[in-house]
């Protein structure tokens, strides 16, 4: 299955890159995605990781347990800062 992965803001920056597309095994979870892109793009997105929220096409994910699926988006949201 294939599934794409977008980084946003500082996610980006450690990942080097704005989104890639993830060959997975079937049955693969959200946590075998960031286990993926971990040992992919090494210490800065493992870091950057620990606080983000990640949506699952479009649905905020609570359970990284759970599966994904063929086609589907995970998008990767570090904390914004504003004003």
């Amino acid at each position: 299955m294939v599934l794409t992965i977008r980084y946003f803001a500082g996610a980006k920056a450690a990942a080097g890159v704005g989104d890639e597309q993830l060959s997975l095994p079937p049955e693969s979870t959200v946590d075998d995605v960031l286990r993926l892109v971990r040992d992919r793009h090494g210490e800065g997105l493992a870091r950057v990781l620990t606080a983000s929220s990640l949506l699952l096409d479009g649905i905020a994910v609570r359970d990284t347990r759970i599966p994904v699926a063929d086609g589907l988006e995970l998008d990767v949201l570090p904390p914004f800062a504003g004003g």
